[in-house]
């Protein structure tokens, strides 16, 4: 039996630019914020896009912890 494991969603707002990238890809889970830095609209989802969003980051500020 195969366990698929969720993964939760950190930004490490030190790092992030605020560029917009995981919210143009993935705007279900993730938004800039009034700081112009990303959330994450979720504590964790198994949606292709936030992989890809973490994968896009340019700054490698999207972390995701199994």
């Amino acid at each position: 039996m195969e366990v698929f494991v969720v993964p939760k969603i950190r930004i490490d707002k030190d790092t992030c630019i605020g560029c917009g990238v995981c919210e143009n890809l993935c705007p279900d889970v993730f938004k800039l914020g009034d700081d112009g830095k990303a959330e994450a609209l979720v504590a964790e989802s198994d949606l292709p896009c936030v992989q890809d969003a973490a994968d896009s980051c340019p700054t490698g500020s999207i972390i995701l912890e199994e």
